[in-house]
């Protein structure tokens, strides 16, 4: 992130905080919701899901990103960075679609409320979820199985706190076209489909909530999905800002500060975002 010495310590103290508040609030949301039988409803169902996708992201990144404040060579090993590549990428798109998936189920509660029992039943959300960690995983096989077809001969130096795509095409001295392409459809597809799924249903949603007459009632619904408003605006919009823009523009040192968003900060965002705007 830096090579300033001053700047070491102070930046491993903060990074290893939101370390523990990440995990601390994700596994305490994991129990509750798996010891409380009040909270097994689908709305968290998939927010249990989501707290393991983003204890299990952050796990991927920031323990290592905190051994390199400590150590004076900070070195990966090849296949250690390829398989972080592969777990990056496979929990960041998954969480890509357990938003999604969270955004339909509060479609359905909200404009549907007396089929909700029926539309979103148990089945419905393991499918949800099943498509959501499939995407993934098909995802994560596609990023890391062009990564690995190029040739890293020269430079071995990754101008990033971890193996990220961007920073990997720069240091291959084969042609990265192909991988390009690749990376602007499959992310842009990642992108693109979540948000416009999320966007419609919150569009149905408003509309539904702008007939209601119940102040009360359009109170109720706004605070139901406020909290997955901001989740997904802090996430899809760090993410498009990283990827959906040419390789030559911005810096590096800008595409470092919008990934430590997604990786760090919204993985511990996302517990408190859900808890302390929630009664339950």
């Amino acid at each position: 992130i830096t090579e300033e010495p001053g700047l070491q310590a102070p930046l491993f103290l903060l990074f290893l905080i939101m370390y523990l508040t990440t995990t601390l609030g994700n596994l305490a949301l994991i129990i509750l919701i798996v010891l409380n039988s009040h909270l097994h409803t689908p709305m968290y169902f998939f927010l249990f899901n989501l707290s393991f996708i983003d204890l299990s992201y952050s796990s991927v990144i920031t323990p290592k990103m905190l051994m390199n404040f400590l150590v004076k060579k900070n070195v990966i090993s090849y296949t250690g960075c390829m398989t972080q590549l592969y777990f990056f990428c496979f929990f960041g798109i998954s969480e890509c679609y357990m938003l999604t998936a969270m955004a339909y189920d509060r479609y359905v509660a909200i404009c549907n409320p007396l089929l909700y029992n029926i539309v979103m039943s148990p089945r419905v959300c393991f499918y949800l979820m099943l498509g959501s960690y499939f995407i993934g995983l098909s995802g994560a096989m596609i990023h890391t199985g062009c990564m690995l077809r190029l040739t890293f001969c020269d430079a071995n130096t990754i101008n990033h706190y971890f193996c990220d795509l961007l920073p990997l095409l720069q240091l291959s001295c084969t042609s990265t076209y192909v991988n390009e392409i690749e990376l602007f459809v499959v992310v842009g597809k990642d992108i693109v489909v979540p948000t416009t799924i999320i966007l419609t249903s919150y569009g149905f949603i408003l509309c539904t909530i702008f007939q209601v007459k119940s102040t009360e009632s359009k109170y109720k619904a706004f605070s139901t999905c406020s909290s997955h408003l901001l989740a997904v605006s802090l996430f899809f919009g760090s993410s498009a800002f990283m990827y959906l823009q040419p390789s030559s523009a911005g810096s590096m040192g800008k595409e470092k500060f919008s990934s430590l968003f997604y990786t760090i900060v919204v993985p511990m965002m996302n517990p408190l975002i859900y808890s302390l705007r929630n009664r339950d």
